[in-house]
């Protein structure tokens, strides 16, 4: 069977519809059939219909046509009758569109559907009977039910035929309509007497090829006089109702009257309408041709129906009319939203004008009540366009901020004009996908955190942190050290930082006598592709702790001599005898030192300050004081346990020189003899028994040496100078000091108490020393074992 295809291409008003294609086909073809090439016919390569995943869509539930995307062509998918998919509507037609996706587009497709012969007219009575009176005028007319052929065009109905044709003549008048109105005209006069019953075949005939017919008896029973038949007020009667009227209501009258009189004037009024649904839909009253409601009416399923309406008396003779109902639409059809094509997931960075979602709208209603306008939420990113009649597109409209909004469901909402509106909705939920387009962002711009020195390597000093607003992936934050050195040392040997947490670790014990603070960058970087991040800087200050002892400059302490202030016996309350000068390299309250007088000689003769530990006395001094005085003065610092540390301060209470050295002289001055002494003893008693005369050498080497420490000591005069603090000064400004400083010399002979001294000039130095092994500057000592207890300790003497 011969194909025609007509082909539309057009070009739109929106890149997404790109052309129309129409098809012809008959009905009736096999499933299979090929209906066209679309891809040829619309410029497609198999490859764009496979890759695009081309599918058919239509509003409609039956699909008639399938497409093959492998071979780019439309097929039959079900069998195709014209007369159940259109009836009599002419042309009829399939449409649908082709979807394709990546990018969207959408074809119009027609496929016009042409009759062939496969319908026969036919009749819905097999018999149709009439009481004709005898008296029956020569051109009374009666009418005959009209043959439907559901086919169209030269296969509808053509023509019809009576037989046989003795007594009636066929007469059929042309409608405006199309259709054929029959009817059975008396040409020769009936006689009851003669013949009864007429029986006579009507028999309709259609136009196509083969030619096809259908046949319908003529039963006549001749009655006896009736010479009047029925006649209507009009051949055409015109009607207006309300679609969805209720059932009952009344939508015309029609009339006729009858001249004859008893019972051949009673007329009976009836519907003769066949094949359609006008008996399903209206009724008439046989009494009084009131036309009423019995089924439902819409306006979208018929427009206006046409009444046939025959008016009989009891003598069979008829007439016939015509009643024309106009339907009045109303608003009663929402307009309805097809989803064509949508995506549900975007990308925050798509381009404006991205194509969402593909919708096509229809209103089954007409005039303004079919007129649809459609609109989405407002303050959103997208926007609608209408791309070609009834169809809408969902576009970007703006840059899309997954951070702000990561969904959007956004509600289509299409309303029609009419009165009162109608409409509906649907809600498009849309989820934006992430793009790496925010950096990590710390907490604060700067960081500071404090660690107690000597702290376990390891512990936990501070943690940043940092968010990135971006999701999954994007957003997974990693930590990581900058490179940076503090006083020449790479920052990784001071601290470590977690990637995945942000907590920062310290690497060593750190020392706040060698540093108070140091600072470095932290980055914070993200996981995506390209990874984007952001630095901070972080300060950690170490926080002292109480871990250094006091450290006490003055008196210095010696091991070889004796350091002694002097004090006169004229000396009075409050007499500054010397200041005990501490630091502690700590720093706050752990510096902050306090003196306090542990042991002394006398208690009741001297005290310590406790804030500048300046030792004083606190009574006039007797001479039935001792003339040594021996005071413990302990320093503590304020810390948290506190430290503390002994310094021993050796005082001289007499007013000459040469007391002092009468009290002090009879100290052991050879320590180290006497430990060399007992040293070669035990040696030689170790040995006595195996080389006695090794013993007699050794008696006599210790006899030459402690003559030689004799010859030493006799001419000796090296002094030793004491350490005092820089600028240190009587600061209460005590008077009793001496303004001036004398040297003396002492000398003392081995085993002798006396001695022998000398002035010597005014210089700056104002202790002066009797040490015979001394040979250099006195160093710092820290015990706190007595000096004055120490045997044979050389004598320093300090004037006052």
């Amino acid at each position: 069977m011969a194909r025609q295809v007509l082909l539309f291409v057009s070009v739109l008003s929106v890149s997404s519809v790109l052309g129309q294609v129409s098809y012809t086909i008959p009905e009736e073809m096999h499933k299979g059939s090929l209906v066209g090439n679309i891809g040829n016919d619309l410029g497609l390569q198999i490859k764009r219909l496979a890759a695009g995943k081309a599918r058919i869509f239509t509003r409609d539930s039956d699909g008639y046509i399938e497409l093959n995307r492998e071979r780019g062509v439309l097929l039959v998918k079900e069998r195709i009758d014209r007369e159940a998919l259109c009836r009599q509507t002419t042309p009829c037609a399939l449409h649908f569109q082709i979807i394709l996706e990546n990018p969207m587009e959408f074809y119009t497709v027609t496929v016009q559907i042409t009759d062939i012969n496969d319908n026969a007219p036919t009749f819905e009575k097999t018999e149709m009977k009439f009481k004709i009176s005898e008296s029956a005028v020569i051109g009374a007319k009666f009418v005959l039910e009209r043959a439907v052929d559901l086919d169209v065009g030269i296969n509808d109905l053509k023509s019809y035929q009576l037989k046989p044709t003795g007594n009636f003549a066929l007469k059929v008048h042309n409608n405006a309509d199309g259709n054929k109105h029959v009817e059975m005209v008396l040409q020769k006069p009936l006689d009851r007497e003669k013949q009864e019953q007429i029986s006579l075949v009507l028999t309709a005939v259609d136009g196509g090829e083969p030619q096809m017919s259908g046949t319908m008896l003529i039963a006549i029973t001749v009655l006896d006089v009736n010479d009047n038949a029925p006649v209507f007020t009009q051949q055409t009667y015109k009607a207006t109702v309300t679609e969805n009227s209720p059932k009952g209501t009344v939508v015309a009258t029609v009339t006729a009257s009858d001249a004859d009189q008893g019972s051949n004037s009673k007329i009976t009024y009836s519907i003769t309408n066949t094949l359609d649904d006008v008996r399903k839909v209206f009724d008439v009253n046989e009494e009084n041709g009131e036309v009423t409601l019995i089924g439902n009416i819409d306006f979208e399923q018929s427009r206006n129906y046409q009444i046939n309406v025959l008016a009989s008396d009891e003598g069979g003779l008829t007439d016939s009319c015509k009643l024309i109902v106009d339907l009045q639409d109303m608003n009663d059809n929402k307009p309805e939203i097809t989803i064509m094509s949508k995506s549900n997931v975007i990308s925050e960075d798509a381009e404006l004008n991205t194509v969402v979602t593909m919708i096509s709208i229809e209103d089954l209603d007409s005039g303004e009540n079919g007129n649809v306008e459609c609109f989405i939420n407002e303050n959103i990113p997208f926007i609608l366009k209408s791309s070609t009649n009834n169809f809408y597109s969902l576009v970007t409209d703006s840059e899309l901020d997954r951070e702000r909004a990561s969904e959007y469901n956004i509600t289509v909402t299409c309303s029609d004009e009419g009165v009162p509106s109608l409409s509906s909705s649907v809600t498009l939920t849309l989820q934006i996908s992430d793009v790496n387009d925010n950096e990590p962002v710390f907490e604060r711009s700067s960081y500071e955190a404090y660690i107690v020195e000597n702290n376990t390597p390891g512990v936990s000093v501070f943690t940043v942190r940092a968010t990135d607003a971006d999701w999954n992936q994007n957003a997974r934050v990693s930590y990581i050290l900058e490179d940076s050195s503090v006083n020449g040392v790479p920052v990784s040997s001071y601290v470590s930082i977690s990637a995945d947490s942000g907590v920062i670790h310290a690497v060593r014990s750190f020392d706040y006598e060698q540093i108070k603070d140091f600072h470095f960058r932290v980055k914070a970087q993200d996981g995506g592709s390209p990874p984007l991040s952001s630095n901070v800087t972080v300060k950690i200050m170490i926080q002292d702790q109480n871990d250094n002892p006091p450290q006490v400059l003055y008196p210095v302490q010696t091991g070889g001599s004796v350091v002694a202030e002097m004090v006169p016996r004229s000396a009075d309350v409050g007499y500054l005898v010397t200041k005990v000068v501490a630091v502690d390299v700590d720093s706050g309250q752990n510096a902050w030192l306090s003196y306090k007088l542990q042991k002394a000689t006398d208690r009741a003769l001297f005290e310590v300050g406790s804030q500048n530990g300046e030792i004083r006395t606190i009574r006039q001094v007797s001479d039935k004081d001792a003339v040594k005085q021996r005071l413990s003065v302990i320093v503590e610092d304020n810390g948290q346990p506190s430290r503390s540390a002994t310094v021993i301060v050796n005082v001289a209470v007499a007013d000459s020189f040469p007391e002092v050295l009468s009290e002090f002289s009879d100290f052991p001055h050879d320590k180290e003899y006497n430990d060399n002494l007992t040293f070669y003893l035990v040696l030689a008693l170790a040995v006595v028994s195996f080389l006695f005369i090794t013993c007699l050498v050794v008696i006599i080497s210790v006899k030459i040496y402690r003559w030689r420490q004799s010859r030493i000591l006799y001419h000796s005069n090296l002094p030793v100078i004491p350490y005092y603090p820089p600028r240190y000064s009587d600061t209460l400004g005590t008077t009793g000091t001496l303004q001036h400083v004398y040297n003396y010399e002492v000398c003392r002979t081995t085993d002798s108490r006396k001695s022998d001294c000398k002035f010597g000039r005014a210089g700056s130095q104002n202790v002066l020393i009797m040490d015979p092994s001394c040979s250099g500057t006195m160093q710092r000592m820290q015990s706190e074992k007595s000096i004055l207890d120490e045997p044979d300790s050389p004598l320093e003497v300090r004037l006052l």
